[in-house]
């Protein structure tokens, strides 16, 4: 299938590994031009190495990484807001510091870089804005409530950005991955086990057993499945989809919410 990216410009915050990485490749395989942007020289060159895409030093999550970002590159058709942080951490021991930094990372940054590029959008009439959310906007974790109210963040902007596109032909929407296979994941689900000497085969296992028990498939969503979908959400083919959160979680989210 031709997603007609060629020639479209693409932004992927977050994607030096896993989830953004694997989308900025899926980009770059469509014919887009992508600019991936990273907080250090060498994962952001082995990063950029791997995909194909530009790279540009710089953090979104902070105004004038942002402020930096755009100046380097003023407009772009597509932004995908990947960036994000996730820890599992008991709520009485969440600090005012954490709650800061999670949104400021998670939920700031994408707001920035949107609040950047949405009106040229509007200008053109055309552009895609896609906030990579989490399955934990919907189902938060007892364990991870700070990180659960940035994705829930991030659907309550993409929805109301998404109204501000009506009768163009801009789209906003967010999608929801479940547990990913990503840089960092193992020592995530050793931190949450029972038995963090077991195999990592029997601590995923045991990791969606427990705590995952509504996942439908019951294993580790791989990068390049999340990558399929956005790249769809991306395309001009997906013009009918808009204000939409899509859940890409393994069916873990058992009823509609």
């Amino acid at each position: 299938m031709d997603l007609q990216l060629k020639g479209k410009i693409a932004l992927v915050t977050g994607a030096t590994a896993g989830i953004g990485l694997a989308i900025a490749k899926r980009l770059v395989a469509e014919g887009a031009e992508v600019v991936i942007c990273g907080r250090t020289r060498a994962k952001l060159d082995a990063a950029t190495a791997q995909s194909g895409a530009r790279g540009i030093l710089a953090d979104p999550a902070t105004a004038d990484g942002a402020a930096t970002l755009v100046a380097a590159v003023p407009a772009v058709d597509i932004l995908v807001n990947n960036l994000g942080i996730y820890e599992s951490k008991p709520f009485t021991e969440i600090t005012d510091e954490d709650w800061r930094r999670f949104y400021e990372v998670n939920v700031l940054s994408g707001a920035r870089l949107a609040r950047a590029y949405f009106p040229g959008m509007i200008a053109r009439d055309w552009g895609r804005i896609i906030f990579i959310a989490s399955d934990s906007a919907v189902i938060v974790p007892p364990d991870m409530i700070h990180y659960g109210m940035t994705k829930t963040a991030q659907l309550a902007i993409s929805r109301g950005l998404a109204a501000a596109t009506k009768g163009t032909r801009v789209t906003v929407n967010s999608v929801l991955p479940g547990t990913t296979r990503s840089e960092g994941i193992v020592d995530f689900l050793k931190s949450v086990s029972a038995d963090p000497n077991a195999s990592e085969t029997d601590i995923e296992r045991a990791f969606f057993a427990k705590e995952r028990p509504t996942s439908l498939i019951q294993r580790m969503i791989e990068p390049e499945e999340i990558a399929a979908l956005v790249a769809y959400v991306a395309s001009p083919l997906s013009a009918a989809t808009n204000g939409a959160a899509l859940r890409a979680d393994g069916g873990i989210t058992p009823t509609i919410v």
